[in-house]
């Protein structure tokens, strides 16, 4: 009937918001994680240890969450079988080095160029790397052309970056500054892969925290090889900070990921970024405004600079949006009776 119809309808609205929502609350959270990582890395003297000690954390509390919780123990318990079946290419577990890549970045290029300016370079990569995603289909997805529309939006991504970054670039060596950036940027561009390739194995597994699991015990491995190689040349570290807050990171970085395996499946790739980076840019300048760190710098370009981006990113995801919608099964109506 009609009125069966348009219920369900608006219960699919609603249901896509409240994941939207969910995804902009994951890109507040890593702005947070992005702050805290940096300062722990900033405590340390050492990117790499503050990173291996976040995902440590994270690896450690999905374990105990494995161990206590039946439901979550249940859906951690199929992975082997999931992946002895190979039910999803055996590179998508790559995200998990994606994940340690992401916390590196944070302790790394925070502390130098603030968590605003660290957002806005990783938002431009996450502009180019949903764009490429979309084009190419990955996880499943109908591809997307690249249009005039969406390449404006790079575009205006760019622009957005460079106006940002101006201030900074006024009274410091912007060479001092260009490692940390692109780094940031190229962070952002794997990103999008990292969120399909969680959000395929978290359907094949029937369970977001185990995909979760898994993208942290990856990382984790990843960043204590490093560290192991690291260790014949002497890896002078600063005593561990005792404030608890430090530490921390690893449990935002595991909603994060979680949040972003549950919703890419009802949203995309695309949506998914497009509304985690709303949540980080509107997250990072307000640390940097309440809570300024030693590094920030926000000024009205800053502020400028980063809402261009957010549209830009906004008009870059105008036409792929559209054409997911008409891409879309038609749902026929129940005839009257």
């Amino acid at each position: 009937m009609t009125t069966s119809t348009t219920m369900t309808a608006q219960v699919r609205s609603g249901g896509k918001i409240l994941f939207i929502l969910l995804a902009i609350a994951s890109g507040l959270l890593l702005c947070v994680q992005s702050r805290i990582n940096g300062a722990l890395g900033a405590k340390l003297g050492d990117a790499i240890a503050a990173s291996t000690i976040s995902f440590g954390v994270g690896l450690a509390a999905l374990v105990l969450l494995a161990i206590f919780v039946p439901a979550v123990r249940g859906s951690v318990a199929q992975v082997p079988r999931v992946l002895a079946q190979g039910c999803f290419p055996r590179w998508y577990l790559v995200a998990g080095a994606v994940g340690a890549l992401i916390v590196f970045s944070q302790a790394a290029a925070v502390p130098l160029i603030g968590v605003a300016l660290f957002t806005v370079c990783l938002v431009t990569g996450q502009a180019i790397g949903s764009m490429f995603m979309d084009r190419v289909g990955f996880g499943g997805a109908a591809p997307r052309k690249i249009n005039a529309l969406r390449i404006l939006g790079v575009v205006l991504t760019i622009i957005g970056v460079v106006w940002a970054v101006s201030p900074r670039a006024a009274d410091a060596d912007l060479s001092a500054l260009l490692l940390p950036m692109a780094l940031s940027a190229a962070v952002g561009m794997l990103m999008g892969f990292q969120a399909a390739a969680n959000g395929a194995q978290a359907a094949a597994y029937g369970g977001a925290t185990a995909a979760t699991l898994v993208n942290f015990a990856v990382g984790f491995v990843v960043l204590a090889m490093v560290m192991l190689v690291r260790l014949p040349a002497g890896i002078g570290l600063d005593p561990l900070p005792g404030t608890w807050w430090y530490y921390i990171g690893g449990l935002l970085g595991c909603l994060f990921v979680g949040i972003t395996a549950l919703v890419v499946k009802r949203l995309g790739v695309l949506v998914t970024s497009l509304a985690a980076v709303g949540g980080q840019l509107v997250g990072s300048l307000l640390l940097d405004v309440f809570f300024p760190a030693t590094g920030s710098s926000v000024t009205a370009a800053t502020v400028m600079g980063t809402l261009l981006t957010l549209l830009a990113v906004g008009l870059a995801s105008i036409s792929g949006a559209r054409n997911a919608k008409s891409a879309s099964p038609r749902i026929p109506v129940a005839s009257r009776n």
